[in-house]
């Protein structure tokens, strides 16, 4: 069983920070990569970042140079920082990983909220 649990998140004003954390626990192996998608209201969820295990990172455009990832492949973690932030990054945040190259596990998502 495979358990990814999300942290962090909240409300923020515009130009805050704040960041997201994802641990993973259970039967994971040949973690190939790990990252965040996010769900506005009303709208598809799309991929804000990822890393592999590698630490190759790839962002989406509305968030490079405002968002950076991290993770610790051993310790199945992975964190998002979110600087800079703007309303348009509401959404539920979703952490997820890949492992056995074809796997995918998903968390169950939070909210961050940016209003004034």
């Amino acid at each position: 069983q495979v358990q990814v649990v999300e942290s962090g998140g909240g409300l923020a004003q515009p130009g805050g920070s704040l960041r997201l954390s994802c641990t993973a626990s259970g039967s994971i192996f040949n973690l190939n990569s790990m990252g965040w998608y996010r769900q506005a209201p009303g709208k598809e969820r799309v991929l804000v970042a990822n890393i592999g295990n590698g630490h190759s990172t790839n962002y989406a455009d509305s968030v490079k140079g405002r968002f950076a990832i991290s993770a610790d492949f051993a310790q199945k973690r992975v964190s998002l920082q979110l600087n800079n932030l703007k309303s348009e990054d509401t959404a539920t945040y979703f952490c997820y990983l890949i492992y056995l190259n074809i796997r995918s596990a998903w968390g169950q998502g939070i909210q961050v909220t940016v209003s004034s």
